[in-house]
């Protein structure tokens, strides 16, 4: 069990573990009285928390969304700041990185289930290439007002914040874009069953 006194695989074993806490599902149940597993998409992200308890109570709906979505964005970011301040490597931030998403998507807690990655991602990449990851946002927002639909804007502003990337940031500065991609292939795989509703023109808008 020494390798646990390593501090690297410390912050790997924080990493998923503190990305893997279900937010959404706790404060669904703690304030609104409602398991988001069992309704809805059944994801413990933002959206499903919105749209679930928009059913019963649309203010607290919001409140709980956004609250949702600000603790799965820091969930990784707290465990980056203090890698950074341990003065941790690129190499090891990356990897803090893919594992809080991976934590996120799936969660120890909930037996490897969890939710789409989307905020979690937004939360470590805004600390690791933070011009792209604004620009991804971006493109998110402005696509999230026009069509309405979550998933589609997601992964339009992921896709906008890769290509950024690689104009903007030098691979990462660890000669190497791996990390982003293992990201992205995670939540575009998450969204799978999204993406198999929006070919058929089933996918739900979020009004």
């Amino acid at each position: 069990m020494d390798f646990l006194l390593n501090t690297n695989i410390q912050f790997y074993l924080a990493a998923y573990l503190i990305g893997s806490i279900p937010f959404g599902l706790i404060l669904a149940k703690q304030f609104a009285g409602i398991n988001i597993k069992e309704q809805g998409s059944k994801s413990i992200g933002a959206t499903n928390v919105l749209r679930v308890v928009k059913e019963s109570n649309p203010q607290l709906a919001k409140k709980l969304g956004i609250a949702t979505l600000l603790l799965d964005a820091l969930k990784g970011m707290v465990v980056l700041f203090a890698a950074l301040s341990a003065g941790a490597s690129n190499e090891t931030l990356w990897a803090i990185a893919v594992l809080s998403v991976l934590g996120h998507c799936y969660s120890i807690y909930l037996g490897l289930e969890g939710g789409k990655g989307v905020a979690t991602g937004l939360g470590v990449l805004l600390v690791l290439i933070p011009i792209p990851t604004l620009i991804g946002a971006g493109v998110w927002a402005f696509c999230a007002k026009v069509l309405k639909v979550s998933s589609i804007s997601s992964l339009l502003g992921l896709i906008s914040l890769v290509v950024a990337s690689m104009f903007l940031s030098d691979k990462l500065n660890i000669n190497s874009y791996a990390p982003l991609y293992i990201i992205t292939f995670i939540i575009i795989y998450k969204h799978v069953p999204n993406i198999i509703r929006l070919v058929k023109g089933e996918e739900t808008k979020v009004a």
